[in-house]
């Protein structure tokens, strides 16, 4: 069988991309990491990847506002071979920065319908409450939702097991009207909901994906929920828990098994 090919791009001040690696090798993936200049300066080294991840960080220092520097190399470099990737069915996930950096591209809410790079629909902004976040909060999926990601997830519902990660100052999803919003929901593109109101996301609104279901963004951080003793008070969990993966693992290898059947 084909073993998928995962790229992570990485740049100055990302500090994720070493979970993110380690959790598409842990999904059966094979993984280079690539800084974002050597692909914008040759687009067509995306050309083999099956799945490629943009992972979490502070790229540039968000020295202009969170992800924008990064999304505008994207966006201006690497677009056209981007779309490419998404017509051949290749996976795509961004966390956090990111997830920031996607709706920037224009790969998030999409549909892709050009190489033109589309003008932002959706936006990641000040949390509600002015403060950076760390902390661990509770998801609630969207069994309704078309994401290839998060399949395995719509069957789960304790609370205690379905817990992430958060770190940003700037994790308020917020679409650009209600029209907007509207389609999201009807698309069955919103993936993951928070459990509680916890930045003022529109509808408590985690993570969305395009209308095809491979293209992924979330603001929590499942590359870092891939171990049991990743989790707050993992040792209370019932041994019969922490004998299967965390969903967290069951996600990447969701996706992996995504893109194989995509190339069988």
């Amino acid at each position: 069988m084909h073993t998928p090919k995962a790229l992570v791009i990485r740049t100055a001040g990302t500090n994720c991309d070493a979970e993110l690696c380690r959790a598409f090798e842990g999904a059966g993936a094979s993984v280079d990491l690539v800084h974002i200049d050597a692909l914008c300066a040759q687009p067509a080294k995306l050309d083999p990847f099956d799945l490629i991840g943009f992972p979490g960080g502070f790229s540039y220092g968000d020295d202009i506002a969170s992800g924008r520097i990064m999304a505008m190399h994207a966006r201006e470099r690497l677009f056209p071979a981007l779309h490419d990737a998404a017509k051949r069915g290749a996976a795509m996930i961004g966390i956090c920065n990111g997830f920031q950096v996607m709706t920037q591209v224009g790969l998030l809410p999409g549909p892709m319908d050009s190489e033109s790079a589309p003008a932002a629909r959706v936006a990641l902004t000040d949390n509600a409450d002015g403060r950076f976040r760390d902390d661990w909060v509770e998801i609630e999926p969207n069994p309704e939702s078309v994401c290839v990601w998060t399949q395995s997830l719509a069957s789960e519902n304790d609370p205690r097991i379905l817990r992430l990660p958060i770190a940003n100052g700037e994790g308020r999803f917020v679409a650009r009207d209600h029209h907007v919003l509207d389609e999201l929901t009807a698309n069955h593109q919103i993936a993951l909901r928070y459990r509680d109101d916890i930045n003022g996301s529109m509808d408590r609104i985690a993570g969305i994906c395009d209308p095809t279901g491979r293209i992924f963004g979330l603001m929590p951080h499942p590359e870092r929920a891939v171990d049991w003793n990743r989790y707050p008070a993992w040792t209370r969990l019932d041994d019969s828990v922490r004998a299967n993966p965390t969903p967290w693992k069951t996600m990447f290898r969701d996706a992996v098994e995504a893109v194989q059947s995509t190339r069988a």
